[in-house]
């Protein structure tokens, strides 16, 4: 057993267009799901670069991100602890030809209501952040800085 605890980051775009949010219908472990357009954040990216590569891996949408509706702390199920840093934006441009994230099965466009009855969320945070979002929870980009260097 590894003593490190290494907890999960992750992040989430939040996107609407004509009322409706941007979301992705995925199978997980043999179940159907629904979440935002949402991954891990990979080794050398910011969260900003990885939000708007995993809406386009996952939907083919180009994202700009405008602000950070919410920072989630989730344990999972099966223990693990994730990070979820969720981002509101606009959708900037569709590439219909984009070769989507073969995991995600369809893109899906659901109102709130629909997002409140629905049984498929992949998780409660799915619906927070929305929530978080719609009562005006925002905070500007610039919340979580990017330093570099060998000091910690």
């Amino acid at each position: 057993m590894n003593p490190r605890w290494s907890p999960h980051v992750t992040v989430a775009a939040i996107a609407v267009l004509d009322g409706k949010y941007l979301l992705v219908q995925e199978t997980i472990d043999g179940k159907t799901v629904i979440n935002q357009p949402a991954g891990h954040v990979e080794k050398g990216e910011t969260l900003e670069q990885a939000v708007i590569r995993e809406t386009a891996e996952e939907t083919g949408w180009g994202f700009e991100p405008i602000h950070i509706s919410g920072i989630y702390q989730y344990v999972a199920a099966n223990g693990e602890t994730y990070f979820r840093f969720t981002f509101f934006g606009e959708l900037t441009h569709h590439n219909a030809r984009a070769s989507i994230d073969p995991v995600i099965e369809k893109i899906v466009w659901m109102d709130r209501a629909g997002m409140s009855e629905s049984r498929l969320l992949r998780s409660q945070s799915v619906l927070r952040c929305v929530e978080d979002h719609e009562c005006g929870q925002r905070y500007p980009l610039n919340t979580v800085l990017q330093l570099i260097g060998g000091e910690s």
